[in-house]
């Protein structure tokens, strides 16, 4: 059995039975969280990974290789009825003019900030995609100029497998599953419908790379050596990307990553990168680009 692209050996599935009868009285929640301390199987930053170590053992049961308690609480995922973002009034006067008209420009990371309800509801009024709620590592950036907010950028996880992208990268599947954390991705980048600057766009994606790894490392505890994004084709042509140095690898298929037809079912999607250092591919491919 494989869960996550991790190979389950029939030993481990003993110690997971032997240690369900050994800890009995205790709950799905706590044999999980045991289970990451006993295996060391924790994040970067150190939190275990108690809800894949769950899916695991979830999975084990439902194919009939061990017995779990019964459930004990049910909790309600609150991504199910998430409310979408509150409605938030700021100035909206018209900035135009010249990018040194602005003055000094700030990009500031709001997640899990007072300021992270402003920047939901900025994505959610003024991004034709709308807010969505990201799973795994992600951070949020609004940028200020003389106080008063201009863009919004959102940060993530990569996707498990762009077939241009680990072309250009050229690791491994292996390699790919070990070190895809050290690539982020960005899922939205917003100006502000009534700010109108020349050059705006890529001035922020030049200064946003010196700042996203730094912020990136201090929260997750591991380096980024490499940045993707998305550009669909029918909409944009990624002229801010490219003038901010930004390479175009290649596109998407069309297909979702639970496709099962094989056919294209959505946009395609010009893929961009930006290594953040020259040797990008020995860091991703374990010293063997």
């Amino acid at each position: 059995m494989r869960y996550r692209g991790r190979a389950v050996t029939d030993e481990e599935v003993v110690f997971i039975r032997q240690f369900i009868a050994q800890n009995s009285g205790d709950s799905r929640w706590m044999l999980s969280r045991k289970l990451c301390r006993v295996w060391g199987w924790v994040q970067p930053n150190g939190a275990l990974r108690d809800m894949v170590c769950r899916g695991l053992m979830l999975q084990l049961a439902r194919a009939g290789q061990i017995d779990l308690p019964p459930i004990r609480v049910r909790i309600v995922n609150p991504l199910v009825h998430r409310k979408k973002p509150s409605w938030v009034e700021i100035d909206q006067t018209p900035l135009e003019g010249k990018l040194s008209d602005l003055g000094p420009i700030e990009l500031c990371q709001v997640r899990r900030t007072d300021a992270e309800a402003l920047f939901n509801s900025l994505i959610q009024q003024y991004h034709y995609l709308g807010y969505c709620q990201s799973v795994g590592e992600q951070l949020k950036y609004i940028v200020f100029a003389k106080k008063r907010p201009i863009a919004c950028l959102a940060w993530s996880s990569a996707p498990r497998h762009i077939g241009d992208r680990d072309r250009f990268i050229g690791w491994t599947k292996t390699f790919r599953e070990k070190n895809l954390s050290l690539i982020a991705c960005n899922t939205r980048f917003l100006i502000l419908p009534w700010v109108r600057v020349s050059c705006l766009a890529s001035y922020i994606l030049g200064k946003m790379v010196k700042v996203l790894p730094k912020d990136w490392e201090r929260l997750y505890h591991h380096p980024l050596y490499y940045l993707e994004t998305f550009v669909d084709q029918e909409r944009f042509h990624g002229t801010c990307y490219r003038a901010a140095n930004w390479l175009t690898i290649g596109q998407t298929t069309g297909r979702g990553k639970n496709d099962q037809t094989g056919k294209a079912n959505r946009s395609l999607k010009d893929v961009l990168g930006y290594p953040l250092c020259k040797d990008f591919r020995d860091h991703l491919c374990g010293g063997q680009a």
